[in-house]
């Protein structure tokens, strides 16, 4: 029942600090509500690299400077919400191809790239007050040559985060189950070594009681002194007296929740917010907003389940969505790599359609999501494609004459898309990161700002 509301990126689209202050604010207090005072977010990485696997539509773009304006509005809203804020993941996770889940990046940039794209957001964190900082499990030679983990970097943590750029909050690291921090230690040295580098909340190790055994034999060994720890704990309690659980009880009530979680006028803000991050990217010989007539719409493709809901995905809710509007829908779920049968089933059922939308989901050079999309242009019938995650996809895409980029796929945005693409609200997005072809990645086929409207 929590309020939905756009992602990083879509916020990035939008461009209005005002919002992204008020998403938030918005998050902010129903967290609060729900007895959760600390949120790890807003992610503060520049997303340089489309080719990105697990920041990209987390960060709010690719300019450096706008990115740290959105950072700065969203933790000033969390933490008037009385939520501890937390910017991620220094030193900056933005230009990678690899998922630190999974593998140990490495971030090539040199130590003046470094200063000039990754560091503008942390600095503007800082700046507006933020509470937390979490590491990344990256390395970063510029920064230290050692490679090892950000996160279990002295150098980086002690000497960069918090020498050069002053932050004295809680720093606390990714989370320590990630194959990242586990390729050149074990789980019983990771936590102590996080600790040695300058990290005061230990997140998520994979095995409690091995980490919990290490940190106190480094204690009675000598290695970790009770005075570090004791730094440690009293951010950590510094922290909780900001928020106020140090002051009466500190549980909440479900009359608050009831009354604050899913407020009308949070999922009002909500709606308002997310029909000004639309983008319109493409719209040859006026395809949209969909004419008078066309009732009749087809909804297919990639559709990703909702995080909170499994049994709902993308392509039906959208499909609800212009039945809400007044459309006569019919739907099609094909996925993210629909096979022969399915394309032959979307075309099928295209027949008689006045108009089909189309969504995709990280579309690349062999993903047969392109077989879809250009075996529905051939029927001759409307197509407008709709981009649910990542706004690369339309370069993928040729022949499309009208698409569009949602950044995330909740019902919010979804909601949003639909009443743009009716026509009942003009898109108002630009994009926040530059889209490169797909057959030349070096040159840029729509630009960061990027943003059509309607023509009245």
């Amino acid at each position: 029942g929590a309020t939905q509301l756009p992602g990083a990126m879509a916020l990035g689209a939008g461009g209005s600090l005002s919002d992204a202050r008020t998403a938030g604010r918005i998050s902010g207090t129903e967290l609060a509500a729900l007895g959760i005072h600390q949120n790890f977010a807003p992610v503060a990485d520049v997303n340089v690299n489309p080719a990105n696997p697990i920041i990209n539509i987390r960060s709010f773009g690719a300019d450096p400077s706008e990115v740290g304006r959105m950072v700065a509005a969203q933790v000033t809203g969390y933490q008037r919400a009385g939520v501890v804020a937390c910017a991620k993941h220094f030193p900056g996770h933005g230009d990678t191809g690899q998922d630190s889940h999974t593998e140990l990046p490495v971030i090539t940039h040199t130590r003046e790239e470094w200063d000039r794209i990754d560091a503008p957001p942390f600095r503007a964190a800082i700046a507006a007050g933020v509470d937390s900082i979490m590491t990344a499990h990256l390395q970063v030679p510029a920064l230290d040559p050692s490679n090892d983990p950000a996160t279990l970097s002295p150098t980086i943590l002690q000497g960069v985060l918090r020498g050069e750029l002053g932050f004295d909050g809680v720093i606390v690291t990714d989370a320590l189950n990630m194959a990242g921090v586990r390729t050149k230690y074990g789980d019983d040295r990771v936590p102590v070594l996080a600790l040695k580098a300058g990290a005061d909340q230990l997140l998520f190790p994979p095995d409690i009681d091995v980490a919990y055994h290490g940190v106190l034999s480094a204690v009675r060994y000598g290695e970790i002194t009770e005075a570090r720890l004791d730094e440690s704990v009293l951010r950590i309690l510094r922290l909780k007296d900001k928020v106020g659980l140090l002051d009466g009880s500190p549980f909440t009530s479900p009359r608050e929740v009831d009354r604050v979680v899913g407020a009308r006028k949070h999922l009002l803000a909500a709606d308002r917010i997310a029909e000004r991050t639309t983008t319109l990217l493409v719209n040859e010989e006026g395809t949209l907003p969909l004419r008078r007539g066309q009732w009749k719409l087809l909804v297919v493709g990639a559709s990703p389940a909702f995080p909170t809901d499994g049994a709902r995905s993308t392509v039906p809710e959208l499909a609800a969505a212009f039945e809400t509007l007044g459309f006569g829908t019919t739907h099609l779920v094909t996925g993210r790599t629909p096979d022969a049968a399915a394309v032959d089933a979307a075309v099928a059922a295209a027949r008689g359609r006045d108009a089909v939308v189309v969504t995709t989901d990280n579309v690349g050079p062999a993903s047969t999501q392109r077989t879809l999309v250009s075996r529905l242009l051939a029927t001759g019938v409307p197509v407008v494609h709709l981009a649910v995650r990542n706004p690369y996809d339309v370069a993928h895409l040729d022949g499309v004459r009208a698409s569009l980029a949602s950044y995330c796929w909740t019902e919010v945005e979804l909601r949003a898309a639909a009443r743009v693409i009716a026509g009942r609200v003009g898109p108002r997005g630009t994009l926040p990161v530059p889209v490169q072809r797909a057959d030349d990645p070096a040159r840029v086929l729509f630009p960061a700002g990027h943003g059509l409207s309607y023509r009245r």
